[in-house]
């Protein structure tokens, strides 16, 4: 059946010298994949150009119930990303949250709240200042625990208290398991609930603690939704920020 949708491109792979798979999640059923034929001309290199990282494309979908991977047709996009593409900061960014979403969305369902959540902040990329986007990943790898139902409980935070990771929640002493961080570095969770696109630039950090909060975001999402470990664009971002 022919079907519109769209799609949130996430990553494409090669899958015989004549046809690539194209990996998204889309708004109307939720992580899909795509056969999209190779060639040498103009329409191969739109499509290519269309379907990077990251792309919000609209499609026609030949979805079959009793096929995995469907054929699609018809692509544009539906937003132009203008700055995305050219600047190799925000490049590094995009490439880091497409890997991560082809994690965490792997087996998802059609969801519009993710989808939209993702879809706006792949735009606020595209427009943030490149100056002002070392805290952007963060921001957004904790909204999009918050998305998925796994954010951290911070409503009874007070400076001392230790992060329960297993638990998502914060103790007056350490549990009994090891999946908790310790008071100086619990601060950081209440830090980051308080971020957001307009002030995040204002949020000071060293190397050092912004790679520890990554680290520490990845290994909650990890805990609570899927397993987020071998990530080939980490090395990339900790070089950056």
């Amino acid at each position: 059946m022919k079907q519109k949708m769209q799609i949130i491109c996430l990553r494409t792979v090669r899958y015989s010298d004549s046809a690539s798979i194209l990996s998204a999640y889309s708004l109307e059923g939720g992580r899909v994949s795509f056969l999209m034929s190779e060639g040498k001309g103009r329409e191969t290199a739109r499509r290519r150009a269309l379907t990077q990282p990251l792309g919000i494309v609209e499609c026609v979908a030949d979805v079959r119930p009793d096929r995995e991977i469907h054929r699609i047709a018809d692509l544009r996009a539906i937003v132009p990303l203008t700055t995305l593409r050219s600047n190799p900061i925000k490049c590094a960014v995009a490439l880091f949250m497409a890997e991560v979403l082809s994690s965490l969305l792997r087996e998802s369902q059609r969801d519009e709240t993710v989808w939209r959540y993702v879809e706006q902040s792949i735009l606020a990329l595209d427009r943030i200042e490149a100056a002002r986007a070392a805290n952007f990943h963060l921001w957004f790898l904790y909204g999009m625990g918050r998305c998925l139902g796994v954010s951290p409980d911070t409503s009874e935070y007070y400076p001392g208290m230790i992060f329960d990771m297993d638990g998502g929640i914060f103790r007056k002493s350490a549990p009994l398991h090891r999946n908790y961080v310790s008071a100086e570095r619990s601060a950081a969770v209440a830090l980051l609930e308080r971020m957001t696109l307009d002030n995040m630039h204002l949020f000071r950090f060293t190397r050092d603690q912004r790679g520890e909060m990554l680290d520490g975001i990845l290994h909650f999402l990890s805990i609570h939704h899927a397993p987020l470990a071998g990530l080939k664009s980490l090395d990339v971002l900790r070089a950056l920020f």
